[in-house]
């Protein structure tokens, strides 16, 4: 289920209800802060069943790459994986759902993202990267959609998400065999149109130092073991660069609430990583 990844789709969707403004009309009374617990269990489930069906997906490929992964380890059954998934995804489903219609949609859209680039997206080299950032991009606007009308008004943020998990699943590609550095070049370049995108936000928000607050320490976090990945290609590198790109997600979204003007909410985010952190030394990233 990878746990520590799990934490950074909870950031994803704490960035999307900073982005719909619903920070703003924060009551502190349960009938406000119900939902945002919903969507944060719900893309939770969401993301754990996703990743369960990748390993159900890669069962066979796994027993020659990957044989300590669980299920080719005989650590757990086939049948019970898929059982596993399956209970996550529609749990999720229904989470969402109790939030309202148009979340509960997302997480149907993001559950069929998921399995679509689980089962065939994830071996094109084109419109893999995109099918899993599709996945992401959802995932933001499932917690931009606490406020319905906000998804309509927002939309395009769900781009940004989407380029960098594209970038990020490129640099993937060479994770076990390796890889040349010309695909680690392009993720270089996606990542920094990412960086843009968000100074940008956080310039026509009047926020744009908040922004830099914490958009210094994600680029130093994505871009140090990736230069090193560039010069030395190998899988050992390109995996550590995979692994930071990862856990860097939940500083890209502080960034993301920290653009939208709301610093403690992105200091509250940004507290994520550490957790993250702490699960990533138990549990595979990648």
């Amino acid at each position: 289920m990878r746990p520590a990844n799990m934490v950074t789709a909870i950031a994803d969707v704490l960035a999307g209800i900073a982005l719909s403004g619903f920070f703003g009309l924060w009551d502190f009374d349960l009938a406000h802060f119900l939902p945002v617990i919903l969507l944060c269990a719900s893309t939770k489930l969401l993301y754990g069943g996703g990743v369960v069906f990748n390993d159900v997906f890669d069962s066979e490929l796994d027993k020659v790459e990957r044989p300590e992964r669980p299920i080719p380890s005989g650590l757990i059954k086939y049948n019970e994986a898929f059982l596993l998934g399956s209970i996550l995804l529609l749990i999720g489903i229904v989470l969402a759902f109790l939030v309202n219609s148009l979340a509960g949609y997302l997480a149907i859209f993001i559950s069929i993202s998921a399995l679509v680039y689980n089962k065939w997206g994830k071996h094109q080299s084109f419109i893999g990267p995109i099918n899993m950032g599709l996945c992401r991009g959802l995932n933001l606007l499932l917690g931009v959609s606490i406020i319905p009308a906000a998804v309509y008004d927002g939309w395009y943020l769900g781009f940004v998400p989407i380029i960098y998990i594209a970038s990020i699943t490129m640099i993937s590609r060479g994770e076990v065999h390796g890889s040349t550095s010309k695909p680690l070049l392009y993720g270089s370049i996606l990542y920094a149109v990412v960086i843009s995108f968000i100074l940008y936000f956080g310039f026509i928000n009047d926020e744009l130092v908040m922004a830099l607050l914490f958009l210094t320490p994600f680029a130093w976090m994505i871009f140090t073991p990736l230069l090193k990945a560039v010069k030395q290609p190998s899988g050992p590198n390109i995996g550590k660069s995979v692994k930071a790109g990862v856990l860097a997600l939940i500083i890209m979204d502080a960034a993301w609430v920290a653009a939208s003007g709301y610093f403690v909410a992105a200091i509250i985010v940004a507290l994520l990583l550490p957790v993250s952190f702490w699960l990533a030394r138990m549990f595979a990233v990648t």
